[in-house]
């Protein structure tokens, strides 16, 4: 197949296009740069003059992972910058798609669980209520209406609501250092829930989803056994055979961090019902075996 895929260039997507390239498909990644290279083709787009749709008549699926990192401090700038970034790369999806002659089977939106909100107690899946009620589930749900006007051409659309992403890029390294420094322990009370998935199972379940055409709408990429904040550090410690003593209250941390704290000190419980009843299974389903692959 050939699939095209925006936000390739950043840690998932290179991740999945690398994927995507062993399991012997044509990747092209939308990017603003001039770049090149011989087993990927690389496709201007969202620049002065840039037409992309010239370059992908017949492409079969597109995968939306474009918009700014959450992983900054969200001033008010910042905050624009995050959700401006998400509508206006999938606006520019749907114009492409409303250009080609031939019509792509399936669009893979990206998304992410902070759409239902937070909850110490609860247990989210697919069909869990959503929410606007905090900057996170605001952003995901505006990318979404974004993505759902595919849907209501007729495209296959799948928004993929991700979990944390442990891999050799993203949120991981961060989570590690304090272990890697000795200074790992307890953040906040502990008891928050931490839905992680391994960025090699984002991968895989991507391709899932194109390949299946009965998976539509909101699909969890989420690993089987989400852990509490607690239990996260304690199996870094254990795997990096590293001390966990030195807790960090939520003071200091929403004083460090402001709103963005949020991303250490709430969670929530999901899980990937979809995928999993449609014959998905996770290569790495339990967080020590992940850890391990990816610490060690």
């Amino acid at each position: 197949m050939h699939i095209a895929i925006t936000g390739g260039t950043g840690f998932v997507g290179q991740y999945l296009s690398e994927y995507l390239l062993q399991q012997g498909h044509k990747v092209s990644i939308l990017t603003r740069q001039h770049k090149t290279s011989s087993n990927v083709q690389y496709i201007r787009w969202l620049s002065d003059g840039a037409s992309a749709e010239k370059q992908l008549e017949g492409v079969d699926a597109i995968i939306n992972l474009a918009g700014k990192s959450i992983n900054t401090r969200w001033t008010p700038k910042a905050k624009e910058k995050i959700v401006s970034s998400r509508v206006k790369a999938t606006q520019e999806v749907i114009r492409i798609i409303d250009s080609l002659n031939t019509k792509p089977k399936v669009l893979i939106n990206a998304s992410a669980i902070g759409i239902y909100g937070t909850s110490e107690t609860k247990t989210f899946d697919e069909d869990s209520e959503t929410r606007e009620d905090d900057f996170l589930a605001y952003t995901v749900t505006k990318w979404e209406r974004e993505a759902k006007k595919a849907e209501q051409k007729g495209i296959r659309t799948v928004y993929l609501r991700l979990g944390i992403v442990l891999g050799n890029g993203g949120a991981l390294p961060k989570m590690v250092l304090p272990y890697k420094l000795n200074a790992g322990g307890k953040l906040g009370s502990g008891k928050q829930w931490l839905s992680w998935v391994h960025v090699k199972d984002v991968a895989r379940l991507s391709l899932f989803c194109i390949e299946n055409s009965e998976i539509k709408g909101p699909v969890n990429a989420t690993a089987p056994h989400p852990k509490r904040m607690d239990d996260f550090g304690k199996t870094i410690a254990s795997v990096l055979n590293k001390s966990y003593w030195l807790p960090a209250p939520s003071l200091p941390i929403k004083i460090a961090l402001g709103e963005m704290s949020m991303l250490l000190l709430k969670g929530q419980y999901v899980e990937c019902e979809k995928a999993t009843q449609q014959g998905f299974q996770f290569e790495y389903s339990q967080l020590k075996e992940a850890f391990k692959d990816l610490l060690q």
